[in-house]
């Protein structure tokens, strides 16, 4: 009896093996996906797997990339300096997991989390959410005060509505804090 058999789709190879009973494994090396599977299971689920490696390769790689460069740090860091004189302390990065809101921030914690899909948006939109959320470090609601650390940002209004434009549906939130 063979102990593993290979099949290779484009930049996917399948290896299974009759060692293996239930387990699904993968990973990368230089570009190419080896994705191990027991011996018996049929082409069907082989497929299904494959396709679901394959997408949270790609969003693992989009996340990498959207946090290595470093790029959504220093804007933060250049409107806490403009809005609010340089004195926030916080971590920020994109994340994959919000889609029914654009941002969210802990004020606890000191830490925000902007919706991957902002990245493509125009930058006043970006400068937007990311005021949005510096503020919740002072202010953590939507109160009066807080919309005045917004306010000052002038494109707010038209920022706004961009987002309930291009929002996913009526439920669609700008930001939320994260429960602790």
């Amino acid at each position: 009896m063979m102990e593993n058999i290979k099949a290779v789709y484009h930049n996917v190879e399948v290896i299974r093996s009759t060692r293996r009973k239930k387990t699904v494994q993968a990973k990368e090396v230089k570009g190419k996906i080896f994705v191990y599977l027991p011996a018996y299971m049929d082409k069907e689920k082989e497929q299904k797997y494959i396709k679901e490696i394959i997408k949270k390769m790609e969003e693992k790689k989009r996340r990498e990339k959207l946090n290595n460069n470093n790029l959504l740090t220093k804007r933060a860091q250049q409107l806490n300096k403009k809005y609010f004189d340089g004195k926030l302390r916080f971590e920020i990065k994109y994340v994959t997991n919000q889609n029914h809101r654009f941002g969210s921030c802990s004020p606890k914690n000191k830490r925000i989390r902007i919706s991957d899909r902002v990245a493509d948006m125009p930058q006043w939109v970006r400068d937007y959410v990311i005021i949005h959320e510096l503020a919740h470090l002072i202010q953590p609601n939507h109160s009066k005060k807080f919309w005045q650390l917004v306010n000052r940002y002038k494109y707010t209004e038209r920022a706004k509505g961009y987002l309930i434009a291009v929002g996913m549906g009526v439920d669609e939130k700008i930001d939320d804090k994260e429960e602790d």
